[in-house]
């Protein structure tokens, strides 16, 4: 198959399971001579920062020597982002390849389940040192957990977010989380919930936290933080408050996952460090910021981050099966114009709706039929001021490429 009909099969397989399990996943990697097995992984659970403690692992891991492979989701703009080897994505040929070994076991699989064959395939062909493994959903029956035993699980901070399928309290869906702690050590944020922290407490004997009290110097901007911790100085080209966060559980996971890494190691992958739609600065005159917040604990970070600025322009689309009305309760009272889009995907909500909700935080709201009449508006209401774009990675995922073309180049 070419590119474009391996795409198109990948994409037409189901979403979810009928039933979770774990069974699938092992059938398939059975039939493919068990390539997760050849390379140690560092897997990485949570609601909120899985993606950016991934970058920040990564990219520490690389500056060391070592030879990384990235397994993140969802992907943002180009679908090889999901499956990266020291940065670089797989290529189109090695995805087609790959898929069709996959397809050839005959094995049904979803369509997270599937990639997630190809990428442990493609880590293991290419004889990896280490894989740092984002789940997708959940942790205990997500298709990353066919792995054995990692050299180190991370929980990072669990929220409320996939309520239908993960549980609807915070305990619940801790627990699934905790499914792929497997005998590890653990390491999560400084700031888990009383009641996530317990539960992890109750399946690893070691939970290794960043110590607060150890934190100083912070300095916090949009474009990069700087900070001091246990003595020593870092920065992070991902700026944001919750970036410091990240950067702590990344520092900790570092020190206590078994391979040889100094802090010179740490310091320069932190710095290094880049994940699209997070706080991701297209422009800085204006001001343009893209950010991923989808759910209330990203959407409250996000709202830390609009506190800084004044005559902020929004541009929104968001999901029906999400919590937006609570993320627009964090985050457009900070905003004086609101302008609706639904990213072009079945479950998002029609920009009208959206506006009408909308009217209840923004004195200024408005709908546009399409992402690019959108930036059209905002860039004639902004009056050189701050323009974040937000809601939904989907949207995330239109905007960038649209922010590049010769008509929205700012």
């Amino acid at each position: 198959m070419k590119y474009n009909e391996t795409l198109n099969y990948i994409h037409s397989l189901g979403k979810f399971p009928s039933k979770p399990s774990l069974e699938r996943i092992t059938e398939v990697c059975g039939k493919l001579d068990n390539p997760q097995n050849n390379f140690k992984a560092i897997h990485i659970a949570g609601t909120n920062g899985k993606g950016s403690v991934c970058a920040f692992l990564s990219s520490a891991l690389i500056s060391a020597g070592y030879k990384v492979g990235m397994f993140v989701s969802p992907f943002i703009v180009d679908f090889c982002e999901r499956i990266q080897i020291n940065g670089e994505y797989i290529g189109k040929d090695d995805l087609c390849r790959l898929s069709k070994r996959v397809i050839d076991t005959g094995v049904s699989l979803t369509e997270f389940e599937f990639i997630t064959a190809v990428g442990f395939l493609f880590f293991s062909e290419n004889k990896i040192d280490v894989a740092v493994l984002e789940t997708g959903l959940g942790g205990r029956f997500d298709a990353t957990n066919a792995i054995p035993a990692p050299c180190l699980s991370i929980i990072t901070k669990i929220g409320l977010d996939h309520t239908a399928i993960l549980g609807d309290t915070v305990s619940q869906i801790a627990e699934e989380k905790c499914g792929i702690i497997k005998g590890t050590k653990t390491v999560t944020s400084f700031n888990q919930p009383a009641e996530a922290l317990s539960v992890i407490k109750a399946h690893s004997p070691c939970v290794i936290m960043p110590q607060k009290n150890s934190l100083n110097d912070i300095k916090i901007n949009i474009l990069g933080n700087s900070f001091v911790y246990e003595g020593d100085f870092y920065e992070t080209s991902l700026g944001g408050e919750y970036q410091i966060e990240n950067a702590l559980t990344a520092i900790e996971a570092l020190k206590n996952c078994g391979l040889k890494i100094d802090k010179s190691h740490i310091k320069c992958g932190l710095k290094a460090a880049f994940m699209p739609a997070r706080l991701e600065v297209i422009s800085r005159k204006p001001l343009v910021v893209i950010d991923g917040a989808h759910n209330p604990d990203g959407a409250r970070a996000l709202g830390s981050a609009l506190k800084e600025y004044s005559d902020i322009t929004a541009i929104i689309g968001v999901m029906r099966d999400k919590n937006y009305n609570q993320v627009l309760a964090e985050t457009l009272p900070l905003c004086k114009n609101a302008i609706c889009v639904n990213p072009t995907v079945p479950r998002a909500l029609p920009a009208e709706e959206l506006a009408v909700k909308a009217q209840n935080y923004c004195k200024n709201v408005f709908a546009s039929n399409t992402l690019n009449d959108a930036l059209t508006l905002a860039k004639s209401r902004c009056d050189g001021n701050p323009i974040f774009i937000f809601g939904s990675l989907y949207l995330a995922a239109e905007a960038r490429p649209l922010l590049k073309t010769e008509n929205h180049r700012i």
